[in-house]
């Protein structure tokens, strides 16, 4: 992965647009979280849901959100600084706090990712 290019993931975004696709989708301060007892674990998970968006956006300069419009609402992560346009075609994004852990990851595919 490398920071994100914020034209290449747009143009990667308008290619799955209009078409079912997978997404994975997760956002987590897990066991980060776990060293503080003051500090409350949070998590929100999805793989393997199929979305078909007919708009996809990236705004910011970094961290960057990506909103993908459905026909009934939106799929939106913010946090995004790392990007990956893998050998099968995955987008592949994930947002990396200071020390380099994941804090949320965003990622659409023609396929099922594996469980």
């Amino acid at each position: 992965m490398g920071p994100i290019q914020s034209d290449e993931v747009q143009a990667v975004l308008n290619r799955f647009a209009g078409r079912e696709v997978y997404l994975h989708l997760e956002t987590t301060n897990g066991a980060y979280a776990a060293r503080d007892a003051n500090t409350m674990a949070i998590c929100a998970y999805i793989r393997n849901g199929r979305i078909r968006y007919h708009r996809g956006s990236i705004c910011g300069t970094g961290p960057f959100r990506v909103g993908l419009k459905t026909d009934d609402g939106w799929v939106y992560a913010e946090g995004l600084t790392d990007w990956e346009l893998d050998e099968q075609g995955r987008l592949l994004l994930a947002g990396h706090d200071a020390d380099g852990r994941l804090a949320i990851a965003l990622e659409l595919s023609d396929t099922p990712f594996r469980v």
